[in-house]
C-alpha cells in the first residue's frame, strides 16, 4: 500500500475533528443551532459576550455534551498513543495496550470498590481504585518478566500478562456472582465503558496525562524507532534497552489507567489506531504517535457520537461500539498477517 505524506493525513485527521465537534455539540436528543452553540461555547472558553441561548440549552452544551466530547477526544487520544508505545515495544502491531494486564487490574481495582464500599463512597473512589489495580497489575507483571541476568524477556512479560488477565476476570465473575442486583448492573454498566460521567475533574486529569505522556512519548520516538531493529541494534545505537521499557511500560499503565479510571473499560482504540495509522504514513513513530492520538480522539469521538444518538432518549455503552468496530478490524488485521505469512 502506498504510504500518504504525514502532513495530508495530519490535516485530514484535524479537519475530521473539528467536524465532529461541532456536529457532538449540537447534535442530541434536543437538536441545536449550530452557530449559536459554537458562539456559547467561544463565550464560556473567553468570558465574553451574552447570551445567545436559553438557559437550559446553555446548561445542555456546557455541562453535559461540551464535557463529554473532551473526555472522548481526551481518553481516545491516550488510548491510541499508549497502544502505538505498547506495539513498538513489543515489536508486534497486534500488541494491544492492556497487554500487561492493565486493564484487568483497572477493571478489578474499580469492581471491588463498587462491590465493598457504600454506592456514595464508591461513586468518587472508582476512579482511583481503578487507577491503582491498572499499575499494580503492571508492576507486578513487569516484576515476573525482569531478571538481573537476562533483563526484562517480552515472552515472559506477555504470558504474566495473560496469567493476570485470567486471574482478574476470575475475580471480577466472583464477585459478579456474589453481588446483589443493584451492584451487579453498576458493575456491568462500568465494564461495558461510558462517558456519561464527565466532570471537571476527570478532564484535568486525562488532559494532564495525555499532554505529559505525549512529550515523554515523542522524546522515546527514536528509541522506538531503534528498537524496531532488535534489542541487540538499539543497544548498539546506545538505547538504554532496559531503562526504555520500565519507562515506557509504567508510563503506558499510567496513561491506560487514567483513561480506564474516567471512562471505564474501552476496547479495540488502542489496538486499531495504530496499527491503521502505520498502514496509511509507515511505522516512523516521530508521526505514528502524535497521527494515533489525532486519530484515537477522532475515533471515539465519533463513536461517543453514535452511542448518544441512535437509541435516544436512551445510549449505548461507548466501549460496546468500539467493540462493534473495532472486532472487524482486528479479524482483516489477522487475515492479513496469514496472507503475508502464506507468502513467505
Amino acid at each position: 500500500m502506498k504510504k500518504l505524506p504525514v502532513t495530508w493525513v495530519a490535516w485530514l485527521l484535524i479537519v475530521a475533528l473539528m467536524a465532529t465537534s461541532v456536529v457532538s455539540v449540537i447534535t442530541g436528543p434536543m437538536q441545536l443551532p449550530a452557530l449559536a452553540s459554537m458562539q456559547t461555547v467561544w463565550n464560556a472558553l473567553t468570558h465574553s459576550g451574552g447570551a445567545v441561548l436559553a438557559q437550559h440549552e446553555q446548561t445542555v452544551i456546557l455541562q453535559l455534551r461540551l464535557p463529554r466530547l473532551l473526555l472522548a477526544l481526551l481518553v481516545g487520544g491516550l488510548l491510541a498513543q499508549c497502544g502505538a508505545v505498547m506495539q513498538g515495544l513489543f515489536r508486534n502491531p497486534l500488541a494491544d495496550p492492556g497487554i500487561t494486564g492493565v486493564s484487568t487490574g483497572a477493571a478489578l481495582g474499580a469492581v471491588l470498590c463498587i462491590a465493598c464500599l457504600p454506592a456514595a463512597v464508591a461513586l468518587w473512589m472508582t476512579p482511583i481504585a481503578a487507577f491503582i489495580g491498572g499499575l499494580a497489575a503492571t508492576l507486578t507483571v513487569y516484576a515476573f518478566a525482569r531478571s538481573a541476568t537476562y533483563g526484562t524477556s517480552v515472552s515472559v512479560l506477555l504470558l504474566a500478562g495473560i496469567a493476570l488477565s485470567a486471574f482478574g476476570g476470575a475475580a471480577i465473575g466472583f464477585l459478579n456472582y456474589a453481588a446483589d442486583d443493584r451492584v451487579l448492573r453498576d458493575i456491568t454498566l462500568w465494564q461495558m465503558g461510558s462517558l456519561a460521567g464527565a466532570n471537571f475533574t476527570n478532564i484535568i486529569i486525562c488532559a494532564t496525562a495525555f499532554l505529559l505522556l505525549g512529550l515523554v512519548f515523542q522524546r522515546q520516538a527514536q528509541a522506538l524507532n531503534a528498537l524496531a531493529l532488535g534489542e541487540a541494534e538499539a543497544r548498539y545505537l546506545g538505547i538504554a534497552v532496559e531503562r526504555l521499557k520500565f519507562g515506557l511500560i509504567v508510563l503506558a499503565a499510567i496513561g491506560i489507567g487514567v483513561s480506564v479510571a474516567a471512562a471505564g473499560i474501552i476496547g479495540f482504540v488502542g489496538l486499531v489506531v495504530p496499527h491503521a495509522v502505520r498502514l496509511v504514513t509507515g511505522p516512523d513513530h516521530r508521526s505514528l504517535l502524535p497521527l494515533s492520538a489525532l486519530c484515537g480522539a477522532l475515533l471515539l469521538a465519533l463513536a461517543d457520537l453514535f452511542a448518544r444518538t441512535q437509541v435516544t432518549p436512551a445510549e449505548l455503552p461507548v466501549g460496546l461500539v468500539t467493540a462493534l468496530l473495532g472486532a472487524p478490524f482486528f479479524l482483516s488485521l489477522l487475515m492479513r498477517q496469514r496472507q503475508k505469512l502464506g507468502n513467505l
